[in-house]
C-alpha cells in the first residue's frame, strides 16, 4: 500500500461521521435534523426625479427557515371523544321576591274588592293570583 492509500484510509477512519446528503446534518445528540428553506419575494421601490420616473425592483431569495413537523394525514386522525352527555337547561332564576310581593298585593286586591263574607274567598285567591303574577314580573 503506498503513502497516499494509507493517508487516505486513515482520514476515512478519523472522519466517519461526515453527512452525505447536502441537506441533512447530524446534531451533537445523534438525531437529524433538517435544513429547509423557503422562496422569499422582496421588493425595492426606487424613487425617480423629474426626467426619470420611479420604479420598483422585484427579486426572490432562497432563505433558510426551521423544518416544520410533519402533520398527520387528516383522515387518519383519531375520532373526537364522546361528546358530553345532554343536559336540559336549568332555570335558576329565583322569584321568590316577586312572590312574595305578588302575593301582598293580590291579597290586598282580594280584600279590598271583596265585601263581607266573600273576603273568605277573595283573600286567598287574590294571594295566590298576585304571587303567579308577581313571579313572573320578577322573571321566573
Amino acid at each position: 500500500m503506498n503513502k497516499f492509500t494509507a493517508r487516505f484510509l486513515l482520514f476515512l477512519l478519523m472522519f466517519p461521521a461526515l453527512p452525505v446528503e447536502a441537506n441533512n446534518y447530524v446534531q451533537p445528540g445523534g438525531t437529524r435534523q433538517e435544513t429547509c428553506y423557503t422562496t422569499v419575494y422582496r421588493e425595492e421601490y426606487i424613487p425617480g426625479t423629474r426626467n426619470s420616473p420611479g420604479r420598483v425592483k422585484s427579486w426572490t431569495e432562497r432563505k433558510e427557515v426551521p423544518c416544520e413537523e410533519s402533520q398527520p394525514n387528516p383522515q387518519y386522525l383519531p375520532a373526537d371523544p364522546a361528546p358530553a352527555p345532554y343536559r336540559e337547561p336549568v332555570d335558576d332564576n329565583s322569584c321568590i321576591e316577586g312572590t312574595i310581593l305578588g302575593g301582598l298585593a293580590g291579597g290586598a286586591a282580594g280584600a279590598g274588592l271583596s265585601r263581607d263574607e266573600g273576603m273568605i274567598v277573595g283573600i286567598p285567591l287574590g294571594i295566590v293570583a298576585g304571587a303567579m303574577i308577581g313571579c313572573q314580573l320578577d322573571g321566573g
